[in-house]
């Protein structure tokens, strides 16, 4: 099992109950959790950039978006079937293109958590 860094945006409440379950379901402590906004830990590209969009470096990769949620799944035993269900470019390009609507409402989902 290969040892996965994710980045996060710790400011966003989604994003915190998205890694408080992965967290949770990561017993074996193969991930390493960087919270992006806290400013703490190593940023390996732009600190926007990784705001911006969900990044993991899995056997030294990063990638980013649907492929970053399926590195960070591989790496959780009851998840491991969904990420390598990812490696399926079919499969991957789907689970892309509904990230990607994802980021389009993530603010206004962001808000109504905040009861903004």
């Amino acid at each position: 099992m290969a040892r996965v860094e994710v980045w996060f945006d710790g400011d966003c409440p989604l994003c915190r109950r998205e890694i408080n379950l992965m967290r949770r379901l990561d017993r074996r402590g193969a991930i390493v959790f960087t919270d992006v906004a806290t400013g703490q830990g190593v940023c390996p590209i732009d600190r926007a950039e990784l705001l911006a969009r969900f990044h993991a470096r899995e056997d030294g990769q990063m990638v980013s978006g649907a492929e970053a949620f399926a590195a960070m799944w591989r790496a959780i035993p009851v998840l491991a079937p969904l990420g390598q269900l990812a490696r399926n470019g079919v499969v991957l390009t789907l689970m892309e293109r509904l990230y990607l609507v994802f980021l389009k409402v993530r603010p206004s989902l962001q808000r109504a958590l905040r009861g903004t």
